[in-house]
């Protein structure tokens, strides 16, 4: 009696939508699975590490992951071959090896196949040319999940015994909710102080020109109090001034380099509003496969978590051809611009780029969300542009001396050749403040007299450090070399779900739970909250995965003087109690004064009184705008996804909801209501009638209402 033969190879990665994708290019003779991410881990309820034995991890199924397995081991029975195809990083290579664990295969033997980009030419040459498990990668991030499950499961027993129940602390969101306290030391204890700036306007035969004082006898001015800004006032009302210099000079502006994964969190979050992980929730659809009118589902960019700067050499040529065709070869530079990455860069991967540039976001914009519409151009025109010509700026600066001493100073600066910024500009290169003009100024000469016109004298405080915002604080934690690109995102939510850092319009400032907790762990735990000591510990894992050293024994070396501080911890760290928030809202059950919380979307009204009284109320904020329908009041609430947005008090009496913030104002062009809307490319009223959507901008600019009209056009 004969079998059937098995006919076809089955490809495991881990999400559905990268199974679509490559079942597409694979055809019928592979099957493609989705493991649905991690498939196994420690157990939650206990420790999970035998210390006596090496620090061996005991891994479980993950809750959920059963029937997963279960269909995988099935299709794997009937294939002739499994080719396990997780993300090509060291969680990836961990995914791979724990599904290898599952199903019997030797990860020694040519079952792994890894891809940077979701296309058919990439994913068909990747299944013919599978490699073994990379070992070293496997051992790198089982050393950091044992490192992480050391310091969460034995410093937060302790600190919900000695502060508060429920607290945590992990390894690296430990670091990360002290950079964000000792910012706010930083902004607490700044003193400011007052220094005042000198701006005049000078007649130059036919021009007008505003220019900056900038040397007083041959110093650099400084000016610290009103005394000293009216004595300098009036010594410039009293000079005589002429032209003493003319100078012209050319300046070149580089283009910007392709993305990272920090640097596109960071310039999503200034360019697009996006949070950490909304870019890479966004970015993982766009590399693993949306679809395209015309092509299907395909995979736009290439893989999304990495620290390296390079391109392949094929990419560049294609850069190259399409900026000659689509620019001109002036935009072409002679030659290939190469970007050199940081000395800590793991460099495992290219940089982030379009995996076809003939895709444009034009030509998928109609089959995209809007999202990822505006984070396909984003990583698209950054490529583009960072293969282009530098920009060149033809730079004029004028100076005006008076025979007392006084040196003024303006410019203008005037673009010669767009280069790169006929595609991608960034705000990264400011100008000289002392530029006044996109225009040069033709007809002075040295020895023209100047006659002022008129003085101002400004007076301006230093200011403090800014608080971070996301984006500020993946650079901060990269230029620390915290964390690595897949590391930053997560860090940041959980910090926030966790109530340590709060976030408001933005900017993030820790919690009085998170000073609270960071000033036990700086005094109890300093090497666990020390950012030098963090990111060694990131030098020995990637020395791990360079074959340089074993994990073992860097568990084994951070183990016993991490047993010893808690040790030392556990006795001398008294009850710390943390009273919650009072408000001023009764509790309508007992009666008791209700207290602040924190819940996974927020704050939150709760009794006092748990568990007698369970009694629990979101925070109502009123705004002073009424119901467009009704009258009645409109309050701002929480979705359940933790969004805000504003509906009607008499809800569902009355239906009125809107998730931008109504306003009394009404549309002058159907006198529908409006709502207020902030984006990047200012602030707005907008009509709340999506068959209108008439829009009126705020900024307090010259011509703002003819602007208005113009985009209402």
């Amino acid at each position: 009696m004969s079998t059937k033969k098995p006919n076809y190879k089955l490809v495991i990665v881990e999400s559905p939508a990268k199974a679509k994708t490559i079942a597409k290019f694979l055809g019928s003779t592979y099957r493609v699975k989705a493991s649905n991410g991690h498939v196994r881990d420690l157990p939650k309820s206990k420790f999970g590490i035998d210390v006596d034995n090496g620090f061996e991890p005991h891994y479980i199924t993950i809750r959920g992951r059963g029937d997963v397995l279960e269909t995988i081991r099935k299709e794997a029975k009937g294939a002739k071959k499994v080719i396990l195809a997780t993300d090509p990083d060291r969680e990836g290579e961990a995914i791979s090896w724990h599904l290898a664990q599952i199903l019997g295969i030797d990860p020694g033997s040519l079952c792994r196949v890894e891809f940077n980009e979701i296309t058919k030419k990439t994913v068909t040459a990747a299944v013919k040319k599978p490699r073994t498990i990379n070992m070293e990668l496997v051992d790198a991030q089982q050393a950091r999940r044992i490192l992480d499950r050391i310091v969460g499961y034995k410093i937060s027993p302790l600190l919900w015994m000695k502060i508060k129940k429920g607290l945590s602390a992990g390894r690296v969101q430990s670091v990360t909710t002290r950079l964000v306290v000792d910012r706010e030391e930083e902004i607490d204890a700044f003193v400011p102080e007052e220094y005042w700036s000198a701006d005049t306007t000078m007649e130059i035969g036919t021009h007008l020109l505003t220019s900056k004082l900038i040397s007083i006898d041959g110093e650099k001015v400084k000016i610290t109090n009103a005394d000293e800004a009216d004595a300098v006032k009036k010594r410039i009302e009293q000079g005589d001034y002429h032209v003493t210099s003319i100078k012209r000079s050319e300046r070149h502006r580089h283009p910007l380099p392709p993305f990272t994964t920090s640097n596109l969190q960071q310039e999503a979050g200034k360019k697009l509003g996006f949070s950490t992980a909304k870019t890479m929730q966004i970015a993982q659809q766009l590399y693993e496969g949306v679809e395209v009118e015309g092509q299907g589902s395909i995979g736009l960019i290439s893989y999304i978590r990495t620290d390296s700067v390079r391109l392949s050499d094929e990419a560049v040529s294609a850069a190259r051809s399409l900026i000659e065709t689509r620019y001109g070869k002036e935009y072409v530079p002679e030659k290939t611009v190469v970007y050199k990455g940081k000395n800590s860069a793991q460099d495992a991967h290219e940089a982030i780029r379009p995996t076809n540039l003939e895709l444009d976001p034009e030509t998928v914009r109609k089959t995209v969300t809007r999202d990822q519409y505006n984070l396909y151009k984003l990583i698209y025109n950054r490529f583009v542009a960072c293969q282009m010509a530098d920009a060149l700026y033809e730079l004029q600066q004028i100076e005006m001396k008076s025979g007392n001493g006084l040196v003024f100073r303006t410019g203008a600066e005037q673009c010669k050749f767009a280069g790169f910024t006929a595609v991608y500009d960034s705000d990264k290169d400011a100008s000289d403040d002392s530029v006044q003009s996109t225009k040069l100024i033709s007809g002075i000469n040295e020895g023209d007299k100047a006659v002022l016109s008129s003085v101002n004298m400004e007076q301006h405080f230093t200011q403090p450090p800014a608080r971070y915002t996301e984006a500020t604080l993946v650079r901060a934690l990269e230029e620390a070399g915290i964390g690595r690109p897949s590391t930053y995102a997560p860090t940041i939510s959980t910090v926030i779900n966790r109530g340590y850092v709060l976030r408001e319009k933005k900017q993030l400032y820790p919690s009085e739970l998170g000073i609270m907790t960071t000033d036990l762990m700086k005094e109890y735990f300093e090497k666990i909250v020390d950012t030098e000591f963090t990111a060694g510990m990131e030098e020995q894992l990637d020395e791990v995965e360079n074959g340089k050293r074993q994990w073992r024994d860097v568990v084994t070396d951070f183990y016993g003087p991490f047993m010893h501080t808690l040790e030392v911890a556990e006795s001398k760290i008294e009850k710390i109690e943390i009273r919650d928030e009072e408000s001023d809202v009764i509790c309508d059950k007992c009666g008791a004064r209700m207290v602040y919380k924190m819940g996974r979307y927020g704050r939150f009204l709760a009794c006092p009184n748990f568990p007698e009284c369970r009694n629990t109320k979101t925070i109502v904020v009123e705004i002073p705008t009424p119901c467009p329908k009704c009258g009645a009041k409109v309050l701002e609430k929480i979705s359940r996804k933790g969004k805000r947005f504003y509906g009607c008090e008499r809800y569902p009496e009355c239906d009125f909801v809107a998730w931008n913030m109504p306003v009394e104002e009404k549309c002058p062009k159907c006198g529908s209501f409006m709502t207020l809307t902030e984006n990047r490319r200012g602030r707005f009223h907008v009509c709340g009638n999506e068959s209108c959507r008439y829009r009126i901008r705020l900024d307090d600019t010259e011509n703002a209402g003819e602007k208005s009209q113009e985009e209402n056009k």
